[in-house]
């Protein structure tokens, strides 16, 4: 599969001050505001996705001569499909990240690599901050996401998207 193209490089972040916001390499349990690249995309020659949406930070690996690369799934409010991995999104972690209240799935049959911070990031604004990221995903609820992505990665099932400058 052919790396997806990434979008132009983000501006840098304003704090209302006019400073630059201090950004902090994710974690693993963090929701990013990030412009997802679907792994059917790609596949049918897309270069970028199609719109921001949050995704959940599964692996940040430190690389000496290229940063830190993320490993992050989707988090999507189109109910799964027959045979779809997902796991469901509680209200109460919804509504700490602010993310609404329609309900919503965390993916876990596809991901996509990239090197932070990345041009896909979408910053958001919160409480007059400029920010990538909404909150995390409370330990037990990460734990089924990882869970989850084991098991379709033994089943073979697992869709990479790796986004490259």
């Amino acid at each position: 599969m052919k790396p997806s193209k990434p979008s132009e490089p983000p501006k840098s972040p304003k704090s209302p001050g006019g400073s630059t916001t201090s950004w902090t390499i994710p974690r693993p349990t963090d929701v990013l505001s990030y412009v997802y690249l679907w792994h059917g995309e790609a596949e049918d020659g897309h270069e970028e996705g199609s719109k921001d949406r949050p995704v959940v930070v599964v692996v940040a690996i430190e690389k000496r001569e290229h940063g830190t690369q993320l490993l992050v799934v989707p988090v999507t409010t189109r109910p799964p499909r027959q045979g779809d991995a997902s796991v469901e999104m509680p209200v109460r972690v919804r509504q700490h990240l602010g993310l609404g209240e329609e309900r919503c799935w965390i993916v876990t049959d596809e991901y996509n690599l990239f090197t932070w911070p990345g041009p896909d990031i979408r910053p958001i604004r919160s409480g007059g901050e400029i920010r990538p990221c909404y909150g995390s995903i409370p330990a037990k609820l990460f734990e089924q996401v990882r869970s989850k992505i084991e098991e379709a990665a033994k089943a073979g099932r697992l869709g990479e998207t790796e986004r490259t400058d």
